[in-house]
């Protein structure tokens, strides 16, 4: 065999690809590949990009979820276009225009998936559009792209993403011209690293969340969690309106050294919110991740000076007055809050999601680890500490309240309905819910209140005698005997 063979032969994808990951056959307008990490799902993409450009001259569309994953993965990294592509037909890549070229005149220009208007306009006759499921504004990114595939006889789309149970992914599922191929990570075992299987495994392996990082299942609702994606989704915005208070919340070493990558780093936690003219919270950024004290100190100055913001909010319980110092190391002059976990997460949680209940809260686009924190996490020791979903908690919580810790609510009335019932609306006055709290947490009986009061106040009791029980707090007997006493009230109602 010639070094010419030889050479034909290693580019040539389908004697080396698995059958799942050649273009399947029949009439359809998208390919989904659904698959746990490390299937290979960037490879398949590629090389599909590349087949296609093979076969003549196209105008191509590769969108990741940000600009620096279209450069870093799609077309520079180890399974990215220009790495599977033969020196013979290999792209001239061209970073500053976005571009790619090949010598039959085929051009691909990368987009990113938070920043949609990029796609208005330019025609295009293929698409990659990788991890779809993480981009922050989905259907806006994948609505216009569809606008724009309208060139050739046959435009297609590959999509290749880990799943998440967002409207996009379920529309494509139930899409009948979406062919969809699902895989998972046991199904490229033999070609990943030994530390990759070891971490990843380590981590998901037995976990709810590994059925979809691992099994790409497409999760529903976790029954407990304290917030949902119906909820999210409905409070989502596509952007902040004036702001007038911005917070980084920071919840640096809350995770168990166990859960630590290969790289000896724990996940810190990592976000920017938003208080509005309106009254309202935004979350306005996600920049978690596994990083060096020095590093995730950087990151939220960063932020910091970037937002222009009022504060950093860091827990102190994990390190106090050295979380402090280290972000006075990278600038002296940031204004960092130190709070104080004085109760489960859950229960420093509730107000918040209730603010997102009466939407008064929301996501500027989408947070994919942030939303799977708060939509998979219960109460239970046995999971991860939810490092995201802390950060975020710190933030708000701060916008939230003014100097004397009372909630910044308007004094409008917001109903809800028991979703067990669903027969009667209960008004929930959220300066009421806070005065109980505050009375439950000082060792102090609620003030009086009357039958609207019953099922908010029923909920207050019940979220703090689990934590007390939990904790064996000597708080929880009052809790417990008010409790009985709001369940003789609501029996008589009923009678």
């Amino acid at each position: 065999m010639t070094a010419e063979e030889t050479d034909e032969l290693l580019y040539t994808w389908p004697i080396w690809a698995r059958p799942e990951q050649l273009p399947p056959e029949g009439d359809w307008s998208v390919w989904l590949v659904l698959a746990g990490r490390g299937f290979g799902k960037t490879r398949l993409g590629a090389e599909y990009i590349r087949s296609r450009v093979a076969e003549g001259v196209h105008r191509v569309a590769l969108i990741a979820e940000t600009a620096a994953d279209a450069r870093d993965v799609m077309v520079e990294g180890p399974s990215g276009i220009l790495a599977v592509s033969p020196p013979w037909n290999r792209p001239t890549y061209e970073p500053s225009k976005r571009r790619l070229t090949w010598p039959n005149g085929s051009i691909a220009t990368t987009y990113s998936g938070d920043s949609p208007d990029q796609l208005r306009g330019p025609e295009h006759s293929i698409c990659w559009a990788d991890e779809p499921a993480k981009w922050s504004y989905p259907d806006d990114a994948w609505s216009n792209m569809e606008m724009g595939l309208r060139r050739g006889v046959q435009p297609r789309v590959v999509a290749t993403t880990t799943p998440r149970p967002i409207p996009l992914i379920r529309a494509l599922v139930a899409d009948p011209g979406c062919h969809v191929t699902r895989g998972n990570t046991y199904d490229n075992l033999v070609n990943l690293p030994l530390p990759f299987i070891k971490r990843v495994l380590k981590k998901y392996e037995g976990t709810r969340l590994g059925r979809q990082e691992l099994y790409a299942e497409i999760l529903d609702d976790v029954l407990g969690a304290l917030w949902n994606r119906e909820l999210l989704e409905r409070t989502r915005v596509k952007q902040a309106p004036g702001l007038q208070k911005i917070a980084v919340g920071v919840d640096p070493m809350g995770k168990d050294p166990d859960e630590d990558d290969d790289t000896g780093l724990s996940e810190v936690g990592i976000v920017v919110a938003g208080l509005g003219h309106n009254g309202e919270g935004y979350v306005l950024e996600d920049l978690s991740g596994p990083y060096s004290p020095n590093a995730w100190a950087t990151v939220s100055v960063e932020a910091y000076r970037r937002w222009g913001a009022n504060w950093i909010v860091a827990e102190k319980n994990f390190g106090g007055a050295m979380v402090a110092s280290t972000i006075r190391t990278v600038d002296n002059k940031v204004n960092v809050q130190m709070a104080w976990a004085s109760q489960g997460k859950a229960i420093r949680a509730e107000p918040i999601v209730s603010l997102y209940e009466q939407g008064r809260c929301h996501h500027v686009g989408m947070f994919p680890e942030l939303e799977d924190e708060q939509c998979t996490w219960t109460d239970d020791s046995r999971q991860p500490s939810p490092n995201r979903m802390d950060a975020e908690v710190w933030a708000l919580t701060k916008l939230m309240l003014d100097d004397d810790d009372e909630p910044h609510f308007d004094r409008q009335r917001h109903t809800y309905t028991p979703a067990a019932t669903a027969t009667k609306a209960y008004i929930i006055d959220p300066k009421r819910v806070y005065a109980w709290k505050q009375a439950i947490e000082q060792g102090r009986r609620v003030p009086a209140y009357g039958p609207e009061d019953y099922e908010p106040l029923r909920r207050v009791f019940v979220a703090y005698l689990e934590e007390y029980q939990r904790t064996k707090d000597y708080r929880g007997a009052l809790v417990a005997e008010q409790y009985a006493v709001l369940r003789e009230k609501m029996g008589d109602i009923k009678a």
